[in-house]
């Protein structure tokens, strides 16, 4: 594909997930982060010890901010995470696992 051709490039058809329990819009090729920040949601994990909230901060996969838990799969990071359809994704508390 030449430049030319990527510029009229649309996504496929949309599809739903959910995020604590609550349904998100989604598009092919969009993150989890994409996905929720669309949704308006703009934080996804607390931390361990103050339970201060955390998203997205680096949005290259560096910094561990935006880990949520996928699936039920804790840990993984919303940045680089590719959402897909009828994904389950959950607030995260801490490192994700139940001693927290």
């Amino acid at each position: 594909m030449n430049p030319h051709e990527l510029t009229r490039a649309r996504p496929g058809p949309g599809f739903t997930v959910t995020f604590d329990g609550r349904s998100v819009a989604a598009l092919p090729g969009q993150t989890v982060a994409a996905a929720l920040w669309t949704a308006g949601v703009t934080a996804w994990r607390h931390t361990r010890r103050e339970g201060r909230p955390r998203g997205v901060f680096c949005g290259i996969g560096v910094c561990f901010d935006c880990l949520v838990t996928v699936n039920g799969r804790p840990n993984q990071r919303a940045c680089l995470v590719p959402v897909r359809p009828g994904d389950a994704i959950c607030t995260q508390g801490g490192t994700g696992h139940d001693e927290d």
